[in-house]
């Protein structure tokens, strides 16, 4: 018989409409309650009840624990992983796992747009979807996926697209790999991953690596307040292809070559990172000094940032290399950095 283990974390899934609003309360028991999955078994593990809105890094770090003991486990092995996860930082949460996920058995990530209460809520299809891929011979080597209205996507640049829709996640560089449908998992791509790389340790969990967003009349500010307050890394959300403006360049180029590494993204959804426009624009920030990166959103691109910088020193060009191998969909994807 299949064995599959589902980890609680919270999230709106396991939510209850209260005084106070939509609160995370639910066990995973609770969740499960009433589902039926035919010849495959489901353990549950109750690891935390919060909205993914109040998740640190630690929170994430303990998520990957767990994973990591459930698959190690000798004494009736699982043949896969479900984590129920609010959907606000589930990307986040998601290109963690996938980074570091080293084993062939699926780990699948799943949650809900509409409490766990609701009248005619969509968790527990997209709990029952979660199970049977997390089950599917067919998810074997595909990575950290996540399921979610009857669509199977890759955690690599994955992210939560549509604030109430329920079908609100997309993949932004590949689309997804399969579908879920009448109780039948159908596979129709291989994403392609790089090599793991080393799993978090406490170091994690107080790494600071900040998101800044480009905006008209963004200034130094923001940039010298995240260095004040420890950043070891700062992810520049650009505007368009990857811009800022001459104040920025200023303040980036000061920082290239000391301990706090710099990575250029974009706030548009799709498309490439490039060096094409002078004046402030992305063109200066490479000249600076500064790596691009195009194959994960800017919020994934901060996970894997902190998790290498938890262990690494910012050391230029270790870090462009460290971007080209892991953030960048390219047939350099299997390189060690």
């Amino acid at each position: 018989m299949t064995r599959i283990a589902v980890i609680a974390t919270g999230g709106t899934i396991a939510s209850t409409a209260t005084e106070g609003g939509v609160v995370a309360t639910r066990t995973a028991a609770a969740v499960l309650e009433g589902a039926v999955f035919g010849d495959i078994e489901v353990e549950t593990h109750d690891l935390m009840t919060v909205g993914s809105y109040r998740m640190t890094l630690g929170h994430l770090r303990l998520i990957s624990d767990e994973v990591d003991g459930l698959l190690r486990r000798s004494h009736d092995p699982v043949d896969g992983i479900v984590i129920t996860h609010g959907t606000d930082t589930m990307e986040e949460t998601a290109i963690l796992l996938d980074l570091v996920h080293d084993d062939e058995r699926p780990v699948v990530l799943t949650g809900a747009q509409r409490a766990g209460d609701a009248r005619d809520g969509d968790g527990p299809r997209n709990l029952a979807d979660a199970v049977l891929t997390a089950a599917s011979p067919q998810c074997r080597g595909l990575g950290v996926l996540i399921v979610f209205a009857g669509r199977v996507l890759p955690a690599r640049a994955t992210r939560k697209v549509h604030t109430t829709a329920l079908d609100a996640f997309r993949s932004t560089a590949c689309g997804a790999v399969g579908t879920v449908a009448d109780g039948t998992v159908t596979v129709d791509a291989v994403p392609r991953r790089p090599r793991p790389i080393p799993r978090p340790t406490a170091a994690f969990d107080d790494t600071r690596v900040d998101l800044l967003e480009m905006y008209p009349g963004a200034d130094d500010v923001l940039i010298a307040a995240a260095v004040s307050a420890g950043a070891r890394g700062i992810v520049l959300a650009g505007t368009g292809i990857g811009n800022a403006n001459p104040v920025v360049v200023t303040a980036v180029r000061g920082l290239v070559g000391t301990d706090v590494a710099v990575v250029l993204s974009t706030r548009v959804p799709e498309g490439p990172v490039q060096g094409v426009y002078g004046d402030g624009g992305g063109a200066d920030l490479v000249a600076a000094g500064v790596p691009t990166a195009s194959g994960l959103p800017a919020t994934q691109l901060r996970i894997l940032l902190a998790l290498w910088l938890s262990e690494n020193k910012a050391e230029p060009d270790r870090v462009r290399s460290m971007i080209a191998a892991h953030a960048d969909i390219a047939e350099e994807d299997n390189k060690e950095e």
